[in-house]
């Protein structure tokens, strides 16, 4: 026999007064009304609002705001003009400083709820939170944009009497939970040099009558646009992502892009057939100008390629390496392992002070891209390796390559359980951990703590303003001296 169905005390289409708490970690509103959690896009702590609700599950459920009755003194217009429709951003109807104390919280949360931490409050025992690094303009900071491309017809005319054209190329954001894309010209968050290239593109493509993938019929050849701008160099990178090799009058649309975009010093094709959600396909090759673009952090050069990761922010990558650099404490003759060190971007920031370095990365070509950027810079006392750094780090260990430092930058998933178990073993005397997931920082925290470290302080950094998204440098020592 069934179980009863449990009864929401709420229904779909019901109008509510809700009371908003608090914010998730995607940015929604969490409600109560009728002691009932409702999730609204839009509503801020702090918050009366009308809803209707949409969806109803046994111990919570989405409403959509109708009217705002009691507004957050934290509550600001967002300048955005298609804020409310573009998935890219989610905070900013956020004051900026309402933005950097949420993010703090945010990674106070984690660490006592997930890495059962105590964060020093102000008694001033436990883990030191510093307040959030925030940026004095915190707009136009993105140096890479990658955008979706599809297909969608114009109306011409006016007076309700617009005439529907041919489908014609378009490029923009997704929607909010969706893959309609929003057609747009002008993205606050990036820099202008995107906006720009990426106009020029969508105008050119038009103009030779290039189709946009169909992600329902396979059909199509533009995916994506990508295009880098180096904020130091100006020079620029435009990568067509393509559902197949061939590209019509591909010379022709070459010479147009290079006299549209003067900046551009690359030109390159990546062809991506899958039907997947990841961007990147397996083959790229260059199509005109030079394989990579420069750009410079801290007096460091980095010679950047297609498909190289490079932090989209550079003024806060400089904020947050010079904190990684100022927790690694070194003093000139220590031995560094960067787990995953990508094109060796902390890797060179901490060879200036270290005996040596030795960085891993997964991804090849990231490799070749960390031994090109050494050399340019004149550096000789890092070395890297490509491959698992749970595999690598381990081998190193057993060739006598023992660190007094390691750092670790881990994608969102965090660091594999066999590097940290290899960290424990390895016994450096500092770990430094920089993390763009306060979930799995806290998760990994809580291991090495277990295993004889004690997490000292957390410096959250914020990389990506405007979105819910917030990155994180934490130091640990050792304290266990007997494992």
């Amino acid at each position: 026999m069934k179980g009863k169905a449990v009864q929401a005390p709420l229904a779909k289409n019901e109008e509510v007064i809700v009371d908003i708490v608090g914010l998730t970690h995607e940015g929604e509103g969490v409600g109560r009304a009728d002691d009932f959690t409702l999730f609204i896009q839009g509503a801020l702590p702090g918050e009366r609002v009308r809803a209707k609700v949409l969806k109803v599950k046994k111990t919570y459920g989405y409403a959509r705001m109708q009217e705002l009755l009691v507004a957050s003194p934290d509550r600001v217009e967002a300048p955005c003009p298609i804020y409310k429709q573009c998935g890219g951003c989610q905070l900013q109807h956020l004051s900026y400083e309402a933005q950097l104390a949420w993010k703090r919280q945010h990674v106070v949360d984690n660490l006592e709820r997930i890495g059962k931490l105590r964060v020093a409050g102000a008694e001033g025992e436990g883990v030191k939170v510093h307040p959030t690094l925030g940026m004095s303009e915190p707009w136009r900071y993105r140096n890479k944009a990658a955008v979706p491309m599809g297909m969608a017809a114009a109306v011409t005319g006016g007076d309700g009497d617009g005439l529907v054209s041919p489908e014609r190329l378009i490029g923009g954001f997704y929607a909010r939970g969706s893959h309609r894309i929003i057609d747009m010209d002008e993205c606050m968050i990036q820099h202008s040099s995107n906006d720009e290239i990426v106009a020029r593109v969508k105008e050119i493509g038009r103009e030779l009558g290039i189709t946009a993938y169909n992600e329902e019929t396979g059909r199509g050849l533009l995916r994506h646009v990508m295009t880098r701008v180096g904020f130091v160099s100006g020079e620029a990178m435009i990568v067509l992502i393509t559902n197949g090799e061939r590209i019509p009058q591909v010379e022709r649309w070459i010479e147009l892009i290079r006299a549209a975009v003067p900046s551009v010093k690359s030109i390159v094709q990546n062809v991506n057939t899958r039907d997947t959600n990841v961007i990147f396909g397996d083959k790229t090759r260059v199509l005109w100008g030079s394989e990579v673009i420069y750009d410079e952090l801290d007096g460091i050069r980095f010679a950047i390629s297609a498909r190289s990761f490079y932090q989209v922010n550079p003024v806060q990558t400089v904020e947050l390496y010079r904190r990684a650099f100022e927790y690694a404490a070194l003093s000139g003759g220590e031995r560094v392992i960067d787990a995953y060190c990508g094109i060796g971007t902390i890797s060179l920031f901490l060879a200036r002070a270290a005996g040596h370095v030795y960085g891993v990365e997964i991804v090849p070509e990231a490799i070749e891209d960390a031994k090109r950027n050494a050399e340019l810079n004149g550096i000789t006392n890092a070395s890297f390796e490509a491959g698992p750094a749970e595999v690598v780090i381990p081998r190193w260990r057993k060739e006598g390559i023992v660190a007094d430092v390691i750092v670790v930058d881990p994608p969102r998933k965090g660091c594999d359980e066999a590097l940290l178990e290899t960290i424990l073993a390895m016994k450096p005397e500092r770990v430094v951990y920089v993390s763009c997931n306060p979930s799995t920082l806290a998760r990994d925290l809580r291991v090495l703590e277990d295993g004889g470290y004690r997490t000292v302080e957390v410096q959250p950094v914020d990389m990506f303003p405007h979105t819910v998204h917030v990155e994180s440098v934490a130091l640990l020592v050792r304290v266990n001296t007997d494992r």
